[in-house]
């Protein structure tokens, strides 16, 4: 059963149709963060999931783009000497990265989980109550830069942290402001 299939083949259909996604599957998380900020800043919609199980090489997050973009995403990865593992089209819809979210109501309060990284802020004054998970050197600091701020007064984590978790807390933080807003 064909489940994905590189989008360098010519024949990128299946039966349902053309993929509308694909996702870049790299060896290392360094090289996820740099390429997602890379994809941004040229201007694409890209999003950072969990590979499915059926590619996972160690690296436990992919980035998944428009397929359209297909060229331009790899001429802006080959010109900055990126090199992911492969780029691949989605062919299955049960073989589709899966959301690095998890995200919990606990009574007067909101938490999102991105990865191994976890925010909680208090739902009626929208005050970061708490940063938790991951084990790198920086969850301290960072925890400390942004519990009891107002979630759209704290510094972003991004600006502030430096590996994994902090890349991690950064996307909690982007979706909690998603889901804060209005």
């Amino acid at each position: 059963m064909r489940f994905l299939k590189n989008i360098f083949s010519k024949d990128s259909k299946d039966a349902g149709g053309v993929s509308e996604r694909g996702i870049i599957v790299f060896h290392h998380t360094s090289e996820v963060i740099k390429a997602e900020s890379l994809l941004r800043e040229a201007g694409l919609d890209v999003k950072v999931k969990g590979p499915p199980p059926e590619i996972q090489t160690g690296c436990d997050m992919v980035i998944e783009f428009p397929i359209l973009y297909q060229l331009q995403v790899t001429e802006t990865l080959k010109k900055n000497r990126i090199e992911p593992i492969q780029v691949v089209a989605v062919q299955d819809h049960l073989l589709e990265p899966v959301s690095l979210y998890n995200v919990k109501e606990l009574g007067d309060y909101l938490m999102v989980r991105a990865a191994n990284m976890k925010i909680t802020v208090e739902k009626s004054s929208l005050v970061i109550v708490n940063v938790s998970g991951g084990g790198c050197p920086d969850v301290p600091f960072l925890a400390e830069e942004l519990v009891g701020r107002k979630l759209f007064e704290a510094p972003e984590p991004a600006s502030q942290g430096q590996t994994l978790c902090g890349f991690s807390l950064h996307l909690a933080y982007e979706e909690m402001k998603r889901r804060c807003r209005g």
